[in-house]
């Protein structure tokens, strides 16, 4: 944010042209790349509404193609991640609430963060019910391998395995390391 900051996206970001998924991908480099890639690979949603969201504090579920202005990447920064925190429970139970309403009870929404903690997955539960489901290879993972192994998935073509997240298990063995890419 810093005015000296010569690199690209800050310079879009100063010129209010530099989107949430670009600001987020480089705050949390392979993390959020990942996630971003391969849920643009492989979303699949009804016509009406948008393939990927993201969780953003305070602000609930936007867009990633949204532009981000310096002021609203500030107040995003002041909110804390927290279920019991209101600022940050409200927008997103809204959104989640509002997005459950407007989808077939067939539908499946696959949330790709981290399922090992409630702060996302107690207020997405609650919304989505059983239509809520995550990649069981997460299990056990951190975020870097998470985000490796969905860049890995895209460059492959090929989707995770997605289970209901009521009564899935959701902590485990960390599994073996992914092998280097060449």
């Amino acid at each position: 944010m810093s005015e000296r900051s010569s690199f690209p996206l800050a310079k879009q970001l100063r010129d209010r042209s530099a989107s949430l998924g670009a600001i987020f991908s480089f705050m949390s480099a392979i993390y959020f790349r990942g996630k971003l890639s391969y849920a643009s690979s492989f979303a699949n949603p009804p016509l009406d509404l948008p393939g990927t969201l993201v969780v953003t504090p305070g602000t609930g579920l936007r867009s990633p193609d949204e532009i981000l202005t310096i002021d609203e990447l500030k107040e995003i920064a002041q909110v804390e991640v927290d279920e019991q925190n209101p600022r940050y429970r409200n927008p997103l139970e809204r959104d989640a609430r509002r997005i459950a309403e407007s989808i077939s009870g067939n539908c499946q929404v696959v949330f790709l963060g981290s399922v090992a903690t409630s702060k996302y997955l107690g207020i997405l539960g609650d919304a989505f019910k059983e239509r809520l489901r995550f990649p069981t290879e997460f299990v056990g993972r951190g975020d870097m391998s998470r985000g490796g192994l969905m860049l890995r998935c895209v460059e492959k073509g090929e989707e995770l395995t997605y289970v209901e997240l009521a009564g899935a298990a959701r902590r485990g063995p960390r599994p073996p390391k992914l092998l280097e890419l060449r």
